[in-house]
């Protein structure tokens, strides 16, 4: 299975607007961050988690034409603001299948309520068809799916194990019983904010702690933000088998 960074930062991306912060004006493409989302792509299948704000341009940077499915981990913007730019899939294929927890399918059908509208829809719209994604398995194409519950502040967010990887963001806290989904993993993927403690967010230290705990053979951080400094400089005080994550780097698991 190969995995593709579509993105890597947190909420407002990187650079933000207007920001004279140095990792912002950084020449490093490395530090140049979409907000996060990955792709997953095996043997015919490609599947998309999160489709945040830059998705309509993460799509045309990898030149992809074809998409499976998208899942969701929760419903703030920077994971869903981009479900319009879904069209030129659906006009193609067809409804967009969207794993959606089940929490959130009333958010979606209030922010999008063009795209889920029953009768008098826009004929311009993009049509998609919910897959309610509960704290279970589930397949996805050939393959099993394991939901992982964890909190981000107050709410609830998936992540999702597939095969010996796991795809994890926007964590603060996670039960023991969920962590147990976690272990022997070939690879990691795991949010870490900034160096700072923040109340939504692990911090670095928080997520070098829980890969210590886990102890996946690699792990890569994600859902960065400017705070946490330049990427070359972070990297050079990470452990060995932790490296972090960068828009466009594929890796194979």
């Amino acid at each position: 299975m190969k995995i593709t960074f579509l993105g890597t930062g947190t909420s407002q991306g990187i650079p933000v607007i207007g920001s004279t912060d140095p990792v912002c004006l950084s020449l490093d493409s490395k530090d140049k961050r979409l907000r996060s989302s990955i792709m997953m792509t095996w043997q015919d299948y490609r599947f998309v988690i999160d489709c945040g704000p830059d998705f309509r341009q993460q799509m045309l940077r990898e030149s992809i034409s074809e998409v499976n499915g998208i899942l969701f981990t929760h419903e703030h913007a920077d994971h869903t603001a981009g479900l319009d730019d879904i069209r030129p899939f659906c006009h193609k294929k067809g409804d967009m299948p969207l794993y959606v927890p089940e929490r959130i399918i009333n958010n979606f059908e209030q922010r999008f309520d063009y795209i889920f509208a029953k009768e008098n829809r826009y004929r311009g719209a993009p049509s998609a068809s919910i897959k309610v994604v509960e704290n279970k398995s589930f397949c996805l194409g050939n393959k099993t799916i394991q939901p992982i519950e964890f909190m981000h502040g107050k709410i609830s967010v998936f992540g999702y194990r597939i095969d010996d990887f796991a795809y994890v963001t926007d964590l603060k806290s996670i039960s023991k019983q969920e962590k147990e989904k976690l272990k022997n993993l070939d690879v990691l993927v795991l949010n870490a904010l900034r160096k700072e403690p923040h109340p939504t967010h692990l911090s670095l230290d928080d997520a070098l702690n829980l890969i210590e705990e886990l102890q996946p053979k690699k792990a890569y951080l994600t859902h960065i933000s400017h705070k946490l400094g330049f990427h070359a400089e972070v990297q050079k005080v990470l452990p060995n088998n932790v490296f972090l994550g960068y828009d466009g780097l594929s890796f194979e698991v």
